[in-house]
């Protein structure tokens, strides 16, 4: 799983938003790749526990994929908030300048 599986999964995962969503989604896609690669089918009623205790028998302690997204998540913010480019002035959101004030005026179509 950590060769041409994970490089795949992980790829662009700096800019994705972590959602309770993704991150439960993120979860299941390892169990279901860690079931799948020790042949436990999910009839066999094995545990999500038991599942990761077989692995960690197999292949010893590891990161999970919600703590690998994460990792990468704080060094390319690191990365960019060292720099001095565009991808920083767009994750900061700081732009130069200054809105009008009062409401946005209609581009002039009727409808």
């Amino acid at each position: 799983m950590r060769t041409l599986a994970i490089s795949i999964f992980l790829y662009a995962c700096e800019s994705w938003t972590l959602t309770a969503d993704l991150e439960r989604r993120v979860q299941a896609l390892e169990l279901r790749c860690f079931r799948k690669i020790l042949n436990i089918s999910y009839k066999d009623h094995v545990t999500n526990e038991e599942v990761r205790t077989r692995v960690k028998q197999a292949i010893g302690p590891y990161d999970d994929l919600l703590s690998t997204v994460r990792q990468r998540k704080l060094r390319w913010y690191g990365h960019t908030s060292r720099s001095s480019g565009l991808a920083k002035t767009i994750l900061q959101g700081t732009v130069n300048g200054s809105r009008k004030r009062g409401r946005q005026k209609r581009d002039g179509k009727t409808t």
